[in-house]
């Protein structure tokens, strides 16, 4: 674990300032402040300071000069992280890799492109477009986040139901230890000899590592798409025709689901003609050859029609394809029309518990008094429930944790887990310690150590420290005997 830093800020940032440009050594609380938080604003702390390299030698150095001094890092790239992942130590630096933003080199034949960590995702599938090619993951936030976010956090988007998260999807990293080598994890070939440490390294939140380059798989465009929208009377009645189209041999490229709230903020805003009547909506889009999707499509639509749906309509353009998925994508900051403020939860639950756990969740609205939005996708059971609150009215914040957290438990007790692409961070960090064991977690505290011996990276996210887990537990325990008194005499 990280001590106190063995250096005063003053000389940490001379030290920079002579292999970095000093207009990107910030020092002054003012240029700082958009460093403080990352898109889980509820959560935020002043770093000691922030540096911009743009070379993976000046990041090397970089962490060569923290680990001797034992200065913590938080590496970020754009930003748009929704678990506190990237909000700062006060005690150490914010590594920014805003400037990593370049695309090295695209191969149309091997379908790969390498690139930068701070390209952002969209743009991967921008450049590419010209050889017929995309990248798969989607993450709704594609258009801002970056590659090197979307390694660490693992992301996912709305199509990775049929085309996989970002582990499915790269193939090697560049990364710089904390100790300041550097390493390449994964190889060009489909499989490596040795243990997997790329698939390690997805999703570990920038606590094993600083990721300078990746190089991701590309796929062929399909030769078209389509989306059915289906909308329904009840969310239980549309959690079910989740699994009907799945049992049905039908593996969309993309199935999503809005309820109420989310459906009429998101057509306020992307005027996409949602049935801003219905309950619950559910997005399936089918892709593939001419033949192939017109047969599917068929059948979801008949399907719907059989489990359900008060209405269904199929798209008949890439325009009006484009603007049904606009809506969904833009869900969550439309939802700010209706609420002051929201509160982006992630978890992921079996499929076959869709429709009992939104009505559960129904149920928890109406215990702790405030409105959730839920907005997810339904074909991998990655749920983001977005809980409405304003901050401004005292004690209403705590609610709104309190109501996450039993979101978060119930996810465990259907057999999910407490997150399914937004990370760990320190928004969950209670959570782990009600999923996994101390001999679990343990296990994760020896895998940190292995590539960060003296816990620099990242400090206090991701794995809880094991001497807070029975108190953590103590705490969800206590809540949730809490709300059951609150009910019971409410």
């Amino acid at each position: 674990m990280t001590t106190r830093p063995g250096i005063s800020k003053a000389e940490l940032a001379e030290k920079f300032r002579e292999f970095i440009d000093p207009d990107f050594v910030i020092t002054d609380n003012e240029t700082m402040k958009p460093y403080e938080c990352d898109g889980m604003s509820m959560y935020c702390e002043m770093p000691l300071l922030v540096v911009l390299p743009e070379t993976p030698a000046q990041v090397q150095r970089i962490m060569r000069l923290c680990n001797e001094h034992r200065v913590p890092v938080v590496a970020r790239g754009a930003g748009t992280g929704l678990s506190a992942g990237a909000m700062p130590h006060r005690e150490g630096v914010v590594l920014s890799l805003a400037k990593f933003n370049r695309i090295l080199e695209v191969d149309p034949l091997a379908r790969t492109a390498r690139l930068q960590p701070g390209v952002r995702n969209l743009a991967i599938s921008d450049e590419v477009a010209r050889h017929g090619l995309y990248y798969g993951p989607d993450p709704s936030s594609q258009i801002a986040c970056t590659i090197g976010g979307n390694v660490a956090e693992n992301s996912g988007g709305v199509h990775c139901l049929k085309y996989g998260l970002t582990v499915h999807n790269i193939l090697s990293v560049e990364m710089i230890t904390a100790e300041g080598d550097r390493v390449v994890v994964g190889n060009d070939a489909l499989d490596a000899c040795g243990m997997d440490l790329l698939a390690l390294m997805t999703g570990s939140e920038g606590l094993l590592g600083i990721v300078t380059e990746v190089k991701v798989k590309l796929l062929p465009k399909p030769e078209i798409a389509q989306v059915v929208m289906a909308g329904f009377d009840s969310v239980q009645k549309a959690g079910d025709a989740v699994g009907g189209i799945i049992s049905a041999g039908i593996i969309p490229g993309g199935l999503e689901m809005m309820d109420g709230y989310a459906i009429v903020a998101a057509d306020d805003f992307a005027q996409a003609g949602y049935p801003r009547e219905a309950k619950a909506l559910l997005l399936c889009e089918v892709d593939g050859t001419e033949e192939e999707v017109h047969e599917h499509i068929e059948q979801a639509e008949a399907l719907f029609r059989k489990l359900g749906a008060t209405s269904v309509r199929t798209s008949q353009s890439e325009e009006e394809r484009a603007l049904l998925w606009k809506g969904r994508k833009s869900a969550f900051p439309a939802v700010g029309r209706i609420s002051p403020d929201y509160y982006c939860m992630d978890g992921t639950i079996p499929r076959r518990h869709l429709a009992h756990v939104l009505l559960e969740m129904e149920k928890m609205s109406e215990k702790f008094g405030l409105r959730v939005a839920n907005v997810f996708h339904a074909g991998d059971g990655n749920l983001h429930p977005l809980i409405l609150f304003d901050a401004n009215v005292p004690g209403e914040f705590e609610r709104t944790e309190a109501f996450g957290g039993s979101i978060l438990n119930l996810c465990v007790e259907v057999g999910g887990c407490i997150t399914g692409e937004h990370g760990v961070g320190v928004e969950k960090i209670r959570q782990m310690a009600v999923q996994f064991s101390d001999q679990e977690l343990q296990q994760f505290h020896d895998l940190k150590a292995a590539f960060d011996p003296r816990g620099i990276l990242n400090p206090g996210k991701g794995v809880p420290a094991l001497r807070f887990c029975q108190e953590y537990r103590s705490l969800e325990y206590k809540q949730h005997n809490h709300d059951t008194v609150e009910v019971a005499h409410g």
